[in-house]
């Protein structure tokens, strides 16, 4: 038995619980018409009707269905941009118990409402304008993230780390199938140029050292092969981005210490969040052979010029603690100081120093 198997069964009976929530409120996310619902547990919630907005752009293939959960696929197609328009019904009544539950549980389910396309030119003006001075903050997703999945974990990073009106999601044509890693990897290089052009245009709209970069598990390796191609296009005396962030990066960690050379001219800051409660990290490992960037260890030294973040102490929130981006109060604050301030990790509270570029989560201090 695999190590990771073995670890699931150990969590098994923690996770019952968490199993069980999960099926009331994936109850709530079918039923979501009504504004105000009752279950047999008198779990209440109400319909937010003020939209959350999603800027994208988008990779994928048009299915030809006009239903919003499936008006993308998870193929090849043209560049296309657009909003993604979503309702939260807010789960009230849970608020209570959410904090001191050991797994994260929503405040509030996202549901996607509508898609609306509009010409690229016109998407740029748009967004510019509406970011009011601030930095464009692009954040592309990972593995098993079909369109609408990405459309609500974008929605709700957005939300969660303040980034309303200057946030862009990239929305590579990953399959949304939990068996097919190899074809989402494929579709992920493929993504590699047309990304390129995509960061050249940010560059262009907002100006050098304007734009920062947030990617999470397999995205991360679109996003360094795309500063790779940057770097040998662009002949920077400065940098022109600000941040790049890399969440649980599924990246060979070797593969990325050879390229770090080309993309560190181009970037003003590299962030690295690693963390050694990360299952998919774990499992991906096992697959390539080698360590991933994402996972802490002896394969992160030598990596000068980032600044490494290990959550490991943070107690995860989520049975695969991978996405703790979205699920973990304290990674989320220190997002916030990170892209909303522009602090350094010796700048920012709730880290502990332990190496020359490394630094360790605490937990915040919990709520009365």
């Amino acid at each position: 038995m695999s190590k990771s198997i073995y670890h699931f069964f150990l969590r098994l009976p923690s996770i019952l619980p968490v199993l069980f929530l999960t099926l009331v409120l994936a109850a709530y996310s079918a039923n979501g018409n009504s504004e105000t619902k009752t279950d047999a547990n008198n779990v209440s919630s109400s319909k937010d009707e003020s939209l959350q907005t999603v800027p994208f752009i988008s990779l994928r293939n048009r299915s030809g269905s006009d239903d919003a959960s499936e008006f993308f696929g998870g193929e090849r197609g043209a560049m296309s941009a657009g909003y993604c328009d979503l309702s939260n019904t807010s789960l009230s009544s849970l608020n209570a118990i959410t904090e001191k539950m050991p797994f994260y549980i929503p405040e509030d389910i996202v549901s996607l409402d509508a898609i609306r396309e509009i010409d690229t030119g016109e998407f740029w003006k748009d967004l510019k304008s509406s970011s009011n001075g601030r930095f464009l903050t692009l954040y592309t997703h990972g593995f098993n993230i079909d369109f609408e999945k990405g459309c609500k974990r974008a929605s709700l990073f957005q939300k969660s780390v303040g980034l309303e009106g200057s946030f862009l999601l990239f929305s590579w044509p990953s399959n949304g199938a939990l068996l097919n890693y190899t074809h989402d990897e494929a579709n992920l290089y493929w993504s590699v140029e047309p990304l390129h052009q995509m960061l050249t245009d940010m560059v262009s709209h907002y100006g050098a050292g304007n734009i920062n970069i947030t990617a999470h598990s397999l995205g991360t390796r679109g996003i360094l092969l795309a500063l790779v191609l940057m770097s040998r296009a662009e002949k920077a005396t400065k940098p022109i981005i600000d941040q790049v962030v890399l969440i649980a990066p599924d990246i060979d960690a070797g593969v990325f210490k050879q390229y770090l050379p080309l993309i560190k001219p181009l970037v003003r800051n590299i962030t690295i969040y690693v963390s050694d409660n990360d299952s998919p990290l774990l499992l991906s490992q096992q697959v390539h052979g080698y360590p991933r960037l994402g996972q802490p260890g002896a394969h992160l030294e030598g990596l000068t010029g980032v600044e490494i973040i290990d959550i490991s102490d943070v107690a995860r929130r989520s049975p695969t603690g991978h996405i703790y981006h979205i699920h973990q109060d304290p990674v989320i604050d220190d997002l916030d100081q990170l892209l909303n301030q522009g602090k350094l990790a010796s700048q920012r509270h709730g880290l502990k120093q332990t190496g020359e570029n490394y630094w360790q989560l605490q937990s915040l201090p919990e709520k009365n």
